[in-house]
């Protein structure tokens, strides 16, 4: 593994966790020449899932896409990185399991707001709003009514 500091070639792990859902390894790491230390991430490299999107259009799933949508969703509310990482890595897992090829974006959007409704509704309603395309003030009340309901 390279060193992000002086690029040396050799380093050694000083630890190394799995996630929760071990679904990546995180290493702790020491540059053999700086003695610099950094974190890396290993993820399995999965079959490629195609998303099929409203249009007909496709393209391959990222699971940056998720993380950045929620991230948005989320931003200055209460709901910690950990969290954030944790839902994509479900969401992910939970696609890959049931999919092996194509998964329609709608599946995809409405995992995502079942996750947040369960972590933060004000990010529900942010990440709602901009998934369902709320014209109005009217789908902002039915949304939040919904919620009021549950």
């Amino acid at each position: 593994m390279r060193c992000p500091y002086c690029h040396e070639y050799e380093s050694r792990v000083v630890d190394s966790r799995s996630s929760e859902d071990n679904s990546f390894i995180r290493r702790r790491r020491e540059c053999n020449a700086c003695k610099r230390r950094f974190t890396t991430y290993e993820r399995l490299e999965e079959r490629v899932l195609m998303v099929v999107k409203k249009g007909g259009s496709r393209e391959q799933f990222y699971r940056d896409k998720i993380l950045n949508g929620i991230a948005r969703a989320c931003e200055k509310r209460p709901v910690s990185m950990e969290d954030i990482e944790n839902v994509v890595a479900q969401i992910e897992r939970d696609l890959r399991d049931n999919f092996d090829h194509e998964v329609s974006s709608k599946i995809i959007g409405e995992k995502v707001m079942d996750k947040l409704q369960s972590i933060d509704e004000v990010a529900y309603v942010r990440f709602a709003s901009v998934y369902r395309q709320f014209t109005d003030l009217n789908s902002f009340i039915r949304t939040i009514e919904q919620l009021k309901q549950r």
